[in-house]
């Protein structure tokens, strides 16, 4: 791979082209994306969500950034984890902000339902448009392997986090055994673009995002990454045998 192309699934595309690429990806699976999520993880993803809302350390008063938020799943379910503590503790309430490049996708989740303190932004991950260190956690929840240039997005997520604050990814990863791969693998491109044709009426789109998991950095180069954009005391929680993977980090 040149510097000049980047991955877009399984093959080599200009950079340039990427973001338009996953863009119209999303607008076509916005729609039924949640449920969607369903079939491919049956129903896991969300066990896998709600870990990733305990490390991202709701509380009262602080306030979250998720980036490539989509229908606001992560979002919500923090907001009202923190507002459970708040009425326990008392405080100020929290608030959060879904921020998505893919209007299509913020579409999609302000049709399930507005929510006090949670606001929608239209925002590119690589170059957030939020003031520096404005937030005490950021999430981003299976959008980081989309994004064209990962090192700038993890770089502008490290700047908008306050000091101490706390930085939290959830992505796909690698099956930790090989017989677990297998299965994997044969679940992924035998069942999941076909669902996706089946329910969705797209199954491109659901075999670009079977090939984009399988371009994706393991669980330890991943970790490194994070390192190199700033992150201090990174680590890796493995899900499901490795499946998907929680990488977690600090603003020091």
């Amino acid at each position: 791979m040149s510097e000049e192309t980047v991955s877009f699934g399984f093959r080599e595309v200009p950079r340039e082209a990427k973001r338009g690429l996953v863009r119209g990806v999303f607008e076509s699976s916005a729609r039924r994306y949640d449920l969607m999520n369903d079939f491919m993880s049956l129903g896991v993803h969300r066990v896998w969500k709600d870990i990733t809302v305990t490390k991202a350390a709701p509380r009262p008063g602080a306030r979250l950034i998720d980036v490539a938020g989509g229908t606001g799943d992560i979002a919500r379910a923090w907001l009202d984890r923190a507002d459970a503590m708040t009425r326990r503790r008392g405080g100020r309430h929290a608030e959060a902000v879904v921020a998505d490049i893919n209007e299509a996708m913020l579409q999609a989740g302000l049709k399930r339902g507005g929510r006090a303190r949670l606001d929608w932004v239209t925002a590119d991950a690589e170059n957030l448009p939020f003031d520096d260190a404005s937030a005490d956690s950021v999430t981003i929840g299976f959008g980081i392997r989309n994004v064209t240039d990962r090192m700038a997005a993890l770089k502008s997520m490290h700047r908008v986090l306050k000091p101490g604050g706390r930085f939290v990814c959830l992505e796909f990863s690698r099956p930790t055994t090989r017989a677990l791969e297998k299965l994997y693998d044969a679940w992924s491109f035998n069942v999941i673009p076909p669902l996706g044709g089946l329910i969705a009426k797209d199954r491109d789109s659901y075999q670009y995002l079977v090939e984009s998991i399988r371009r994706f950095p393991h669980q330890s180069a991943f970790a490194a990454e994070l390192e190199a954009a700033g992150f201090a005391r990174v680590d890796v929680t493995n899900l499901s045998g490795g499946i998907a993977a929680i990488h977690a980090g600090w603003k020091i």
